[in-house]
């Protein structure tokens, strides 16, 4: 039973999103898509599968979608919740690219999934010549970056069970407590909340590790007077959360106050520079403006923001289009972003503040509240309704 107030996708949705794959593909002369297990695979058909060294996918034309698949494993795909659509198989000795290539018939391109593993490109050419391929992802990416309201609605719940999992590891931190103890916490709380993946991904960071912005090895303990960085998200339908944390439970000293400070400062002018029709790189120059302007970098220079203001967000955890330096995509409705400018200062500490939002038709809304307090980061936080 799903247990969230908000519903999962919808076979209605996958078969417009294919409509509007279809209607991108009639315009750039493409005869049939093909999916690997990525993805662009669940996001058009509701079809999760692990990738491995044997093609299963799906392939679509301007009227069939097909699932390709080893015979073997015909069975199970049969029971899994996936759109209709007819299933071809490939014993194990046959060659499932000239399957493909069959199916597709003599005549017209096929585009492949961005995300294929270079073997299977490979198998493709041999299979189609070069001359009959070409990149999926020009037809998909466009689609897959402009969310719909199911869509969103699905991150939001997923960010709010995330920053509850938040408040509640906050509240068990006491000096002593290791790393993997505040990980395997928050993994059981994700998964208490109705995440049943648990965690995605997190990290625990406390004192100088924090300047390493994906974290540190070892399982070190929480010492009095230490900085704690905490970064995790879950899925929720396939739809990520992903929040960052970063606060003390005793006095700060002034100067990671100060950078503290810069940091929010930053995220906030990222967030104000979000509006319709400005570029995604307009979004990351305004927070290094506010960095180098405290005398930060410049550029990726330490003590600054080594790395992209944000990523794009949804079925994966980091999508394009990204808010960085050379990305001229223009923010649209239905574009959903995390807004992260982290500060550096190696070998001492690291502020990281996380939070993400989305486009709508009059401007950038947040989908969680940004943290307000360095020592007091959740008071502002209602708990979470389980």
């Amino acid at each position: 039973m799903w247990p969230h107030p908000v519903p999962p996708i919808s076979s209605e949705e996958r078969d417009a999103r294919l409509a509007r794959l279809r209607a991108n593909m009639d315009e750039s002369g493409i005869k049939g898509v093909l999916l690997g297990s990525t993805e662009s695979l669940r996001y058009f058909t509701g079809l999760v599968w692990k990738p491995s060294e044997r093609l299963l996918g799906a392939l679509i034309t301007d009227e069939r979608l097909v699932y390709i698949a080893p015979r073997f494993e015909r069975s199970k795909v049969e029971t899994l919740p996936i759109l209709p659509g007819d299933i071809a198989t490939w014993e194990e000795h046959e060659n499932p690219y000239a399957l493909v290539r069959d199916l597709l018939g003599s005549r017209g391109r096929l585009a492949l999934d961005e995300q294929l593993p270079l073997f299977a490109y490979h198998g493709f050419v041999a299979a189609l010549g070069v001359d009959r391929l070409a990149d999926a992802g020009l037809l998909v990416r466009p689609l897959r970056a402009r969310k719909s309201p199911a869509e969103i609605a699905l991150m939001a719940r997923a960010k709010a069970i995330t920053i509850e999992v938040h408040r509640r590891a906050h509240a068990m931190l006491k000096p002593g407590i290791r790393s993997s103890e505040v990980v395997a916490f928050i993994d059981t709380q994700h998964r208490a909340l109705g995440a049943p993946g648990g965690s995605n991904f997190c990290i625990a960071s406390f004192g100088d590790a924090t300047s390493l912005p994906h974290g540190a090895d070892g399982d070190p303990a929480l010492q009095r007077g230490d900085l704690i960085l905490v970064d995790t998200g879950c899925r929720l339908d396939g739809y990520h959360s992903d929040i960052t944390r970063t606060y003390m439970l005793d006095e700060p000293t002034r100067e990671i106050e100060r950078i503290w400070t810069i940091q929010k400062e930053a995220q906030e002018a990222a967030f104000a520079a979000a509006h319709l029709g400005a570029t995604c790189e307009s979004v990351d120059r305004a927070a290094r403006s506010v960095i180098e302007a405290h005398g930060l970098g410049p550029d990726y220079r330490l003590p600054g923001l080594p790395h992209r203001t944000g990523h794009g967000i949804g079925l994966e955890i980091h999508e394009v289009p990204n808010l960085v330096r050379g990305d001229e995509t223009e923010l649209a409705t239905g574009m959903c972003f995390s807004n992260e400018p982290m500060i550096v200062v190696p070998g001492q500490f690291g502020v990281r503040l996380e939070d993400h939002f989305y486009m709508t038709d009059s401007g950038a809304r947040w989908f969680t509240q940004p943290q307000a307090s360095l020592i007091d980061p959740f008071s502002d936080v209602a708990p979470l309704t389980e």
